[in-house]
């Protein structure tokens, strides 16, 4: 049981030292610049404070699902919750050490069958099952806010989990600026290669201001 004990504080201390916006987060709002090859879209967005997302004066419906998925990953990455509610059904057990010092850490319980890797205080590695796709997720940089980390580059490879072949391949740069009390991403680029075709997709976000808070 020490071994369960000592993985699960392990895993514990890392998810608990991401960065996270806290119960007071008002929300902000950001001109958005969507580019893609030739093609830029530009318009609003709104994060708001109980985490729900808005895309405006965007026409191109695929493009604006592609901004709103977007905004709802940085939700999830942001969004504080606790690690009981999370994980606390879960069984964790460690695994091998690789030759950079992080520490894979197993999971039993998981609906998604999602396994990590550790480095220090910080998750650096999220494989995971998800129906007909099967992603690994490394980090290779992150930014330290002084309030917990952020990661800001990292690879994510996609297979089958059936046959392993490989289906697509993205790496992302992101780029955080604090905004008052909140580091907000500000940049995002992302080059896919998916069956050798090869994209890059760039996010900006300028004019950020956060949101008042509702009178009370």
């Amino acid at each position: 049981m020490t071994e369960q004990a000592n993985a699960r504080d392990l895993f514990r201390a890392a998810y608990e030292n991401r960065y996270t916006w806290d119960a007071n987060f008002p929300g902000y709002s950001a001109d958005v610049e969507l580019k893609q090859g030739d093609e830029v879209y530009k318009g609003k967005i709104r994060i708001n404070s109980d985490m729900t997302v808005e895309v405006t004066g965007i026409e191109d419906e695929t493009v604006q699902e592609s901004i709103y998925t977007q905004l709802r990953d940085i939700v999830t990455h942001r969004k504080r919750g606790s690690f009981d509610k999370a994980h606390g059904k879960n069984e964790f057990n460690l695994g091998e050490t690789d030759a950079r010092g992080a520490t894979e850490i197993l999971v039993k319980g998981d609906a998604m069958g999602s396994n990590y890797k550790i480095r220090g205080t910080e998750i650096c590695q999220v494989s995971r099952v998800m129906g007909r796709m099967a992603f690994v997720i490394d980090t290779a940089e992150s930014l330290d806010t002084g309030e917990g980390y952020a990661a800001s580059r990292y690879d994510v490879v996609f297979r089958n989990p059936q046959t392993g072949e490989l289906l697509r391949e993205m790496q992302f740069e992101d780029t955080f600026e604090k905004v008052g009390d909140y580091y907000v991403m500000t940049k995002q680029v992302i080059h896919a290669n998916e069956q050798g075709q090869k994209t890059t997709t760039e996010f900006n976000y300028a004019n950020v201001k956060l949101l008042e808070p509702a009178a009370v």
